[in-house]
């Protein structure tokens, strides 16, 4: 991993509740707020002068610059959700670029389990226990938020450790 244990550590506590926030959310309601990616970048542009060095830590906003521009074409295309584009783009800067492949694999491996779970507990009688979350009757619609948050924690966890 490129991403040091020391920045992981530094940031994992700021990215955990706001990734849980978003899942919830996104679960919930088929939104990202843009509060919580304000609140991903703020984190990233505080901790990331702790836990980086200055030229690596300038080097990771062109992450979200560059990601972010992704996001608008996909979403201008209709392939993505604008929210799913502004989460990548404020998650994008945790990222070391050196680990690009390992998130991407991590990513496949989070939608799909994401897609499964969310796919089961909906037609299982947990789904009693949120009943009125839109993310259950959105159709062909899925909650990105849910395995875009999944991939940021487990890629921080995985360098910490």
């Amino acid at each position: 991993m490129v991403l040091t244990a020391y920045a992981a550590w530094w940031f994992l506590p700021a990215v955990l509740p706001i990734a849980i926030y978003v899942a919830w959310s996104d679960l919930q309601r088929m939104k990202i707020p843009n509060v919580a990616v304000y609140a991903l970048v703020g984190s990233f542009a505080i901790l990331g002068l702790i836990a980086l060095p200055f030229t690596q830590y300038l080097w990771h906003w062109t992450h979200l610059i560059v990601m972010l521009l992704i996001g608008i074409v996909l979403n201008a295309a209709r392939l993505m959700g604008a929210g799913d584009a502004k989460f990548i783009a404020g998650a994008a800067p945790f990222v070391a670029l050196g680990d690009l492949r390992l998130v991407i694999v991590l990513f496949s491996a989070c939608l799909l389990a994401g897609y499964v779970t969310h796919r089961l507990v909906r037609i299982s009688p947990l789904r009693q226990m949120a009943p009125d979350w839109q993310s259950w009757t959105s159709g062909r619609q899925f909650p990105m938020g849910f395995p875009l948050s999944m991939t940021l924690v487990i890629y921080l966890i995985l360098t910490a450790v």
